[in-house]
């Protein structure tokens, strides 16, 4: 099947895509801030989704491993929870399909009745799991929307009302505060029936320097990826920053439990953005935060379920107890 028939474009309005407006916005206003920032989530432009790949695929970054071993040793369970009726299996954020693969392959296995739907901003990366999956997967049943993440579930909504299994793979739900963790998940909430299921990523708190470690990585992919937010900001809005001049720095916080990520200026300077018509001006070793990723205590987990709209099915740990996929169940 033509892959471009499989991928459905959604936008409600509601929760708007990231285009270039809203990049510029962003970048003045987190530039012209006293702290300065910019947002984790423009990281992924074509060679940050590159990089942040060969991230997880580094020894020195554990999680991923972690994760991998937690869905190979439990396939077996999910399919018999699952495969009590047909379902919706559902992934935010597929990356490279690898981990949602090991449940797939499963399913087929056992002649599971499901529909695979995959939500993703980014339609290259659509266009890369639609065609890997047809070409190894012939069998699956596959639908792609490109849109955000609530609008392809709203979108879903309307649209199936059968059982839906969500997958939130990896650990993306460390990049948000606390507040913005509990509105995204009462917005996942939001579109679910009772009874669906939500299977979700969290990075586990565990010994600092295994942490400093994971994103500080020995071939410093971790640096050039979270500089390349400069580079995507040269490219896209006529930055004019030099990468030498600014230095990547991470450190965990122990009274919050993030790792923090920073671009520090080396030096006092002024850079001008030519799309915003100005200039930004920067200290010494003046710091622009691009990340947190928050690292959790289990008890955490059943109060974001909680006020969420969710219950605790079972937490699915690794061997080393450094990361967990928890299995909620909505409750309305």
């Amino acid at each position: 099947m033509n892959a471009n028939l499989q991928i459905k474009t959604i936008s409600d309005g509601k929760y708007p895509q990231n285009d270039r407006q809203e990049f510029m916005r962003d970048v003045e206003r987190g530039l012209s801030s006293k702290k300065k920032y910019i947002s984790s989530k423009y990281f992924y432009d074509e060679k940050g989704s590159e990089l942040f790949n060969q991230i997880t695929r580094h020894p020195d970054y554990y999680l991923t491993k972690c994760e991998l071993e937690i869905l190979e040793d439990n396939k077996r369970e999910f399919a018999d929870i699952f495969g009590e009726s047909s379902f919706n299996l559902i992934e935010l954020g597929p990356g490279e399909g690898i981990k949602s693969r090991i449940f797939i392959n499963e399913f087929l296995q056992r002649s599971l009745d499901f529909t695979y739907f995959t939500i993703d901003i980014s339609r290259r990366y659509l266009n890369q799991i639609v065609k890997q999956f047809n070409h190894d997967l012939p069998k699956l049943k596959l639908i792609a929307l490109n849109s955000d993440y609530f609008s392809g579930l709203h979108w879903l909504s309307q649209r199936s009302k059968r059982r839906n299994v969500v997958l939130f793979l990896g650990s993306s739900i460390g990049n948000f505060n606390q507040d913005d963790t509990q509105v995204f998940l009462k917005n996942i909430a939001s579109d679910l029936q009772n009874d669906d299921y939500l299977l979700i990523g969290f990075d586990l708190r565990k010994d600092i320097n295994i942490l400093n470690k994971a994103y500080n990585d020995s071939d410093l992919i971790t640096r050039h990826f979270n500089l390349n937010l400069l580079n995507r900001m040269n490219r896209e809005l006529g930055g004019h920053f030099d990468l030498d001049q600014f230095q990547h720095y991470a450190t965990y916080n122990v009274y919050s439990g993030a790792m923090e990520s920073y671009l520090l200026s080396r030096k006092k300077q002024s850079i001008p953005v030519d799309a915003l018509n100005r200039s930004f001006s920067f200290y010494e070793y003046e710091p622009i935060h691009v990340e947190y990723s928050y690292k959790y205590l289990i008890d955490q987990l059943e109060i974001f379920a909680e006020n969420s709209g969710f219950e605790i099915v079972k937490n699915y740990m690794d061997s080393k107890g450094y990361f967990v996929d928890s299995l909620w169940r909505v409750r309305k």
